[in-house]
């Protein structure tokens, strides 16, 4: 019985999305991608926090400070017009291949989050190609009333799923 309680109680932590969200809760979404690619190519695409072309929902991405510690961004979704994310950088290593974020502007109409803290990655795969890791946590805004915490985990796995979907469209899926 004790095994099986804690069989379920991992699994509910490897599978959060899948959990129903408590609406003060901190919230995960931590979803990955296989490429073919070899891990620094699929980081010369991705690792530069500039840039955010190679994401689908990204019309534009502006910013000051480069890849350094603070360094601030602006993505202007879906055309020249469209709503905005403003993000900070929190750590970037070219060297690990990673990087760390959070939004610090949005409205709960673009992205229902609040506190989001995210974290992209890119590390080698056993059998050849990369595997591609974007992870993040947050909480359901509260000015998103109508909405509740499964709506928000729906909305960044959106994101995340979009831009995984394009890197695979990109470098292609590895072989077995």
């Amino acid at each position: 019985m004790k095994r099986r309680l804690f069989l379920m109680a991992v699994a509910a932590a490897a599978l959060p999305s899948l959990v129903p969200a408590d609406e003060s809760a901190q919230l995960t979404v931590h979803l990955t991608t296989t490429v073919a690619a070899p891990p620094a190519e699929v980081w010369s695409a991705i690792g530069d926090f500039q840039d955010m072309s190679w994401h689908p929902a990204v019309y534009s991405t502006t910013g000051t400070g480069s890849n350094a510690a603070d360094a601030t961004r602006r993505l202007i979704l879906g055309g020249e017009d469209g709503p905005t994310i403003d993000e900070q950088l929190d750590t970037h290593s070219a060297d690990a291949m990673t990087y760390s974020y959070r939004i610090t502007q949005v409205r709960a109409d673009v992205l229902p989050v609040t506190d989001y803290h995210s974290q992209l990655s890119v590390t080698p795969r056993d059998a050849g190609g990369s595997v591609v890791e974007w992870q993040g946590t947050f909480h359901r805004a509260e000015a998103a009333k109508d909405l509740d915490g499964d709506a928000a985990i729906a909305a960044v796995s959106g994101v995340y799923q979009a831009g995984l979907d394009a890197l695979q469209a990109r470098f292609g899926a590895p072989e077995s």
